[in-house]
């Protein structure tokens, strides 16, 4: 399928304007993701904003600005902004035990503070089956059976011991703002947030709800050459973790107005993407409502939903990048720091390996996979650029398995263990390819080598056995 920008304005943009819609357009076929919207929001204005691709298989709707997106999980930012909302305003304090504000829970909740409910150390017990991704109990579909079900299980570990990703968590905090903001979850969001920054046409709903514009959510088939429509369900009583729908401006129009103090005061902005704490002093990955990305340099706080839609702000560099996609599990945060690499030289500098390995991408498909290292030293000191990660290249390599490339994901895993020898995930990997190529000799050196580098790995231990080779 054709995967293209609408021209808009091609004809006025940049070099680097240019140089980002040709990656995009590329890591969309690569990734076969059918629609996406971008925005870049720099020192408080929005300086690109662009749509690609379709917004619908079916009917061939290309996207367009009015395209609406689900944002899944990345909903819980706007949640945090609530919770920070109601902080500012002396209604919640970030520090008290959730048991001081709603009443009826068990006991051992209690005790959990909303930090560690925004943060996801509460060790409560998940409402979504991690197994099933469906609801606990006995009835699936039945929202109020799940919530009684649920806290029936036990804890599954102390306040603040560790981080596990929990939808408990974010049903809490509903009730919460709920109780202390004195109307239904999804109203105060509308009120407090769309209407204030600029959203008009953002709002919440799931595959039973009619949603104007609404873009077609895609999963590819298991063998990666067709698609089947996913079927959303984002039960009211979980909206706080998910289920807002929005395009690529209104969200820049919320991410504006959140850095401009018209949704917080900058205080409160700063303590709503300040780092959170374990128990034990070491970091937890997420803030209040959004996962922070660590690194060095050049810090970002995220929103992150459903492997498909994406937003970084990057706090200290006045800088923020929107990636919205119709396509589970097409990673577009995967995309972000690259384009953000085009605003910021020495984020590029330091994380600019997937824009690397997209380089060697091109360059492999018009000149072939024979001498990748030489391909890459050539693209690096062209552009300035660093390595490509290990994911980039196992990413790169599986999507040709995948494609039955054998040969081609050999060539990009040997790169990899060339890069990275010490990696035992990498000559796994690479002794896949060989399997699927036929070399079983070179196959069985590969995932010996990858068990004396983690003598832990289960997978490396059943293929030897299936190879003949333990």
């Amino acid at each position: 399928m054709a995967f293209a920008a609408v021209p808009a304005s091609q004809s006025q943009a940049s070099p680097a304007e240019r140089d980002i819609a040709a990656f995009v357009r590329s890591e969309m076929q690569e990734r076969q993701i059918p629609g996406l919207q971008l925005a870049v929001i720099q020192q408080g204005k929005v300086v690109l904003k662009r749509n690609f691709g379709l917004a619908s298989l079916q009917y061939q709707v290309p996207v367009t600005d009015a395209s609406l997106f689900s944002i899944n999980s990345a909903t819980k930012a706007f949640t945090g902004v609530a919770v920070m909302q109601l902080v500012q305003e002396g209604k919640i304090d970030l520090a008290a035990p959730i048991g001081q504000y709603l009443s009826g829970l068990p006991v051992a909740w209690q005790a959990v503070s909303v930090t560690q409910l925004l943060n996801h150390s509460s060790g409560l017990p998940d409402v979504l089956d991690p197994r099933s991704g469906k609801l606990v109990g006995p009835q699936p579909d039945d929202a109020d059976a799940a919530w009684k079900a649920v806290q029936a299980l036990p804890v599954e570990a102390p306040p603040g011991l560790r981080y596990r990703y929990n939808q408990t968590n974010y049903v809490l905090l509903a009730q919460l703002i709920e109780r202390q903001g004195g109307q239904p979850f999804v109203s105060f969001i509308r009120h407090r947030q769309f209407d204030v920054a600029g959203m008009p046409h953002s709002g919440f709903g799931d595959a039973k709800d009619v949603v104007v514009n609404k873009a077609s959510s895609y999963v590819l088939d298991r063998d990666g050459k067709g698609y089947r429509n996913v079927i959303e369900d984002f039960p009211v009583f979980m909206r706080a973790g998910a289920g807002i729908n929005s395009n690529a401006g209104e969200l820049a129009n919320w991410l504006v107005a959140l850095q401009s103090g018209r949704l917080l005061a900058p205080a409160s902005v700063e303590r709503l993407w300040q780092p959170t704490s374990l128990n034990d002093g070491k970091p937890a990955p997420w803030a209040l409502g959004w996962p922070t990305i660590g690194r060095a340099g050049h810090r970002a706080v995220a929103g992150i939903g459903g492997g498909r839609s994406a937003f970084y702000v990057y706090p200290n560099d006045g800088l923020a990048v929107i990636i919205l996609s119709n396509l589970a599990g097409g990673q577009p945060e995967q995309l972000i720091d690259t384009v953000a690499g085009f605003y910021l030289p020495a984020l590029r500098e330091q994380r600019g390996g997937a824009y690397a390995a997209h380089l060697l991408r091109n360059k492999a498909a018009s000149a072939g996979f024979d001498g990748l290292d030489t391909k890459l030293a050539a693209i690096r000191r062209q552009h300035g650029l660093p390595d490509p990660a290990e994911d980039d290249l196992n990413a790169w390599g599986y999507r040709l398995l995948g494609r039955q490339q054998p040969k081609q994901a050999v060539a990009v895993f040997q790169l990899g263990v060339q890069l990275y020898p010490q990696g035992a995930n990498g000559h796994d990997s690479l002794a896949e390819a060989y399997e699927a190529d036929g070399a079983k000799d070179l196959a069985a050196t590969h995932y010996r080598r990858s068990l004396e580098l983690d003598p832990g790995n289960t997978h490396a231990v059943a293929r030897l056995r299936a190879l003949g080779a333990d």
